[in-house]
Formats: structure tokens, sequence, C-alpha cells
């Protein structure tokens, strides 16, 4: 089967293209200018991408002419299809016929949380050896894509209540055919489409009498909306909490089907937390997300999986190994000691929550969030009061142009100065600009060692996160894909072995403000053990302290992730690692065999074996 995209950039359209592409058929598709992460997903998956819409574009003659929901009647690649007489489909609707009949829908739906939940889910039942397939409108980092054709019987989709195309205004939803649903919440969202909140309940009821009764819905016991919702269900509900710790009846573990307790120590830089399944510990889980919004992510996506047959133990490595999906509560780089940020965020109670799990994440220095207004609900006036109450943990925002204002009409816009003046007004300091290069010399000339920039954007915000970067300089950033060949040439100019990228491996790389990789160091993880190589600066650039700023970089993420030793070989390094980074000499024998014989761990002639404490107080 031929398909044609038009819109293939967008997160859910990239995401169909490559599953339809690993399904057997042939996929090409158009946009206007492409950006990371979608335009990396689908160069690696060689999908042929047309730049720019034109009839022509459809010369190929694909059996099916997928539209996007961006795509009026009017648009150029529509009438080229009519005009050719060629099926236009929504990508929704292309699901429901050729992937799901073969596949047991799980459907991830709600106003919140909806991308990470499942993304969690399908990391979880792919450690648990269940193989599924997969739609998710992000980029879980541990899978690399949002799409996965397995071999398995169920397949993961993140349930969009937003509409289908200018010829189908329904819900994307209503064509999942969910077997297992969560709704995470409900709250009044894309003004644009949807009346008032009542208009949106309705639409949620809809999905929720779609679930068979013969299967399952996991709902939020502590969100008003998703609750009412459930009692249109069929089928049998199951709840889920995230407990206060008050010792009230709130507190109890037999309040919801699952539920969740933090522990008052801290991880290792994670969050640990007891999980109870129906009353009964499944015991203590461990995980990089930060927010206990987050923790009820968890706690549904860990429902659907052990109703998918995961075990417990399967649960326990996969929550601790979750590294979230890009560009939510992303690290893009930190260059001169400042951390420089970026979250989807763009609901006001999304806003709130991603603002304060930042803050707390990062409790010193100054926070800088910086919104921008792109999406089609935030570009409205209805949630200026929301928005003006959601940055309270801001130590100030800057708020930027209006993305595309001709596409709200005037007497809808949303006024960004005015937005500024009322989150002065709540006590937060803020400013609007009308220049994305205005509103970067405005955070550069304030942010100092220490602080935060927070990126708060549903799209590229002009490129902002790069232009902060480079005018700082000599960013310590993870590398991305098209990064590697420059990672490998580095390696290579040492004798050193390729890093092979996969799900357990991470890389820091430090780029000039030009755009050059100048050193490299490598993570990878074999349970609580992991193996630090591939640590090499440009010879041009070695004194500088690069490699000191790479190793420092690179042992806070692995104490983040829980990693307790971690070992490595050096032959003339020895005493750069011992007196910079704590390292002391190590036994073969106590190494993972996974480690010992990874391609990347040589010992040789004049190798020595150190190991490091992550959590080592390092100098400087």
């Amino acid at each position: 089967m031929k398909v044609h995209l038009i819109g293939i950039g967008g997160t859910g359209m990239g995401a169909f293209a490559g599953l339809l592409q690993e399904a057997g058929h042939d996929v090409r598709g158009s946009d206007t200018q492409l950006f990371p992460p979608m335009s990396t997903q689908l160069a690696a998956a060689k999908i042929p991408v047309f730049e720019g819409f034109a009839a022509e574009n459809l010369d190929w003659e694909p059996d099916f002419v997928v539209v996007g929901n961006v795509c009026g009647r009017e648009h150029v690649e529509v009438v080229g299809a009519q005009a050719r007489g060629l099926a236009l489909e929504s990508f929704p609707s292309l699901l429901e016929k050729v992937v799901l009949p073969e596949r047991r829908p799980l459907v991830v739906a709600g106003t919140h949380g909806k991308t990470t939940t499942s993304s969690l889910l399908t990391w979880m039942l792919q450690v648990a050896g269940q193989q599924p397939s997969a739609l998710v409108g992000g980029v879980p980092i541990n899978l690399g894509r949002g799409y996965l054709f397995g071999r398995g019987p169920s397949i993961v989709l993140e349930g969009d209540e937003y509409d289908t195309a200018f010829f189908d205004k329904g819900s994307k939803f209503f064509h999942y055919r969910p077997f297992r649903a969560i709704v995470t919440s409900v709250e009044f969202d894309h003004a644009d489409i949807f009346a008032d909140l009542d208009a949106v309940k309705a639409a949620f009821v809809r999905f929720v009498e779609l679930i068979p009764p013969e299967g399952d819905l996991v709902v939020c016991a502590d969100d008003a909306g998703a609750m009412e919702v459930a009692r249109a269900a069929r089928c049998k509900v199951t709840t889920y909490r995230v407990l206060d710790g008050s010792g009230s009846g709130d507190d109890d573990p037999r309040s919801a089907d699952y539920t969740c307790r933090v522990e008052p120590k801290r991880g290792r830089g994670m969050m640990v937390f007891e999980v109870f399944e129906r009353g009964a510990s499944l015991g203590e889980f461990q995980t990089t997300l930060v927010g206990t919004y987050n923790l009820g992510n968890v706690l549904a996506a860990l429902a659907v999986a052990r109703m998918e047959g995961a075990s417990v133990a399967a649960l326990h490595d996969a929550v601790r190994r979750f590294l979230g999906v890009k560009r939510r509560q992303e690290l893009l780089g930190i260059a001169s000691g400042i951390r420089v940020v970026t979250d989807f965020a763009h609901h006001p109670t999304a806003v709130r929550l991603t603002t304060t799990a930042i803050r707390r994440r990062f409790p010193n220095g100054s926070l800088y969030v910086c919104f921008e207004p792109r999406s089609a609900s935030s570009r409205r006036a209805v949630f200026t009061e929301g928005y003006a109450e959601s940055f309270a943990a801001a130590s100030r925002v800057l708020v930027g142009p209006l993305f595309r204002p001709e596409k709200i009409p005037p007497d809808q816009r949303l006024d960004p100065h005015q937005l500024a003046k009322a989150i002065a007004a709540h006590g937060v300091e803020a400013t609007a600009h009308t220049d994305v290069d205005e509103l970067a010399q405005a955070v550069l000339a304030e942010a100092a060692p220490g602080d935060t920039i927070l990126l708060l954007t549903s799209g590229s915000f002009g490129g902002l996160g790069d232009k902060i970067l480079k005018a700082l300089g000599d960013a310590v950033m993870f590398a991305t894909p098209e990064d590697l060949p420059a990672v490998h040439a580095l390696c290579q100019s040492y004798g050193l072995a390729p890093t092979i990228p996969g799900d357990t491996t991470e890389t820091l790389i430090i780029r000039e403000p030009e755009g050059a990789v100048v050193g490299c160091v490598s993570l990878r993880m074999v349970g609580a053990q992991a193996l630090l190589f591939n640590l090499a600066i440009d010879r041009e650039r070695r004194g500088e302290g690069l490699g000191w700023m790479l190793a420092d970089g690179i042992l806070r993420r692995a104490r983040m992730l829980g990693v307790q030793q971690v070992y490595l070989v050096t032959t003339d390094a020895t005493d750069f690692f011992a007196g910079k980074l704590g390292a002391t000499p190590a036994s073969v024998e106590e190494i993972d065999p996974q480690i010992r014989r990874d391609p990347n761990f040589v010992l040789g002639d004049r190798g020595v074996c150190m190991k490091i404490d992550p959590s080592y107080k390092r100098g400087s």
C-alpha cells in the first residue's frame, strides 16, 4: 500500500508514518520546514519528505492521502488529491482500518500526562518482553522514536481528544477501538474546538463508552472530571492515586486500587516511592521523573501493564530505567553553569505543575521561565487568568510573541503584554517580548551560574534553546543521532572503538558555538553498574578543563539514574580520574559480566581498571 501524509512533520503524523513503514507499506510525505525530534526520526527511518506543499507531490499516485487536522479543504494537496480521484483519510481512520484489527488497543487519554503515560506503558511492556506496538505523540528517550511495530498482541496508543480532520470533526480517539484505557484527567482545553468543559466531558464519555464490557478503564481517583466520565463505563473501572502522606483517609493504601507513597528519603537523585496493589505492597520503586503528577502517570501505566501480565520485577526495572520523553522536562544542555531545560507544557495546569517540579528539582539559583503562546488553546485570552496563577514557582517569566496571531480571531486572541501584567500582579516579575532574539538577550543578561532557564513551548520557539546555548558557549549536552558521526571521528582519532547507541547508553558532548563537537563521553548502564568510556577531547582544546566538565556531567547523570558504581579503563589518566573524580583501583572480577563483554571495555596490556562512586563529592 502506498500512503502519502500531508504535514508529515507533526508528532502524530510522523510517528504514524514510521509505523506504516514498519508494517511494510510505501510511505512518503510533505511538509514545510521540519524540526527535531520529528526531522531526526523521519531521517533515521529514511522516509522521503517533499519540502513544501504542491499538487505535484502526489505524482507517485499513492493509494491513500492522509490529511492532518491542520489542513483545510482548500489545501493545495487536498485539492490535488481530489482532482486525481485519490482517497482521503485521516491518520486515526487509516490506523483503525489497517493496524488495529490485528492488535489489542491500550489507549491513554486525558487532558494531561498522556504522552508520558503512554511512553511509560510502552516501555514497561517492552521490558516485560511483550514486544508491543505503539503510537505516541512524542519521542520516548528509551525508544528513540514515537512508534513501534512489535510482534506482540497489544498496541499502546496516545488517545487525543482533538478533532480528526476537516471532514471528520470528531475526536481522534473515537477511532481507536479501546480495549483497555486510561483517563488521567479531564479539564477544559482546546478552546478552538470545544465550547466549554461540558463539551470536553461529552467527548470523553463517548470514548469511555467504546470500551467493551470485558475491557478495563483505569482512572485517576483524585481527578473529579475523570471520575465523572468514568461513570459511563460499561467495563470494570480501576482507580489510582498518589497518597498525600498525611496519615488521613486519603493516605490509606486501600483508598484506590493502585496507590503509592513517596518515601521521606531520597535515592541518589531519584524519587523513591512504595507502590500498593489493592492494599498489598509491591515494594519500593525509583524514578528519575520529577513531580507527584508523574508518579500518577507511573501508577496508571503500571496498572495496565499488570493487567497485561507484566511481572513486578520487570516493572521495577522499567520504572527505574525510564528516561522520560523528548521535550518533557528535557535538559537541552548546560553552559557557563546555566541549565537550559525545555517542556511541552502549554495548558495552565501543566504550566503550574511543570514549573513547580523544575523548581523543586533545581532549588538553588533563579528560575527563568520563557513561555511561548503557540498551541491553539494557549493563544486564546480565555486562559489568561489561568496562566497568571501558574508561574508562582518562577523567579521571572519572559513571554514570547504570539505564534501566528492571524490564525486567532482578534476578539479571542491572547495579549502577551496583558498576560505579563497579570503574572506580575500575582507577585512574579514578568515581561513580554515581540521578538525571540530580544527575549534571548533579556534572559542572557540576567542568568548566572547555578540558574535554570525553562522553555515552555509546543514548538521550536524560534530556536530559542540553541540561541541561548550558542551565546553561552561550549555547552555540555546530550548527543543526538546527527552528532554520532562527529563523536565517532573524535573517538577514532584516539584509536577508541565507536560508541554503539542503545536504550542503556547515554553520550554527552561539548559543542562549540559554531556547532563543532570538541568533546564527548559515554555511559552504558547494566543494572546498578555502569561503564564510563570514550572520554575524548579535541587535541586543540585539551588543557581547558573540558574533560573534567564532561566527566563531572556524566557522573551526575549516573547518580540521577541510580547507578551505584561506575567502572572505566584508562592507560595514562589514572591521576586525573583519582584526583578529580575519586576513582580507585578495581578488580575485573567485581564487574558485571555484561560490562566485561562490552566492546568498549578494553583492558589490554597497559589498561588500568578503576571504579567511581557517583555520590563522591568531586573537587574542582
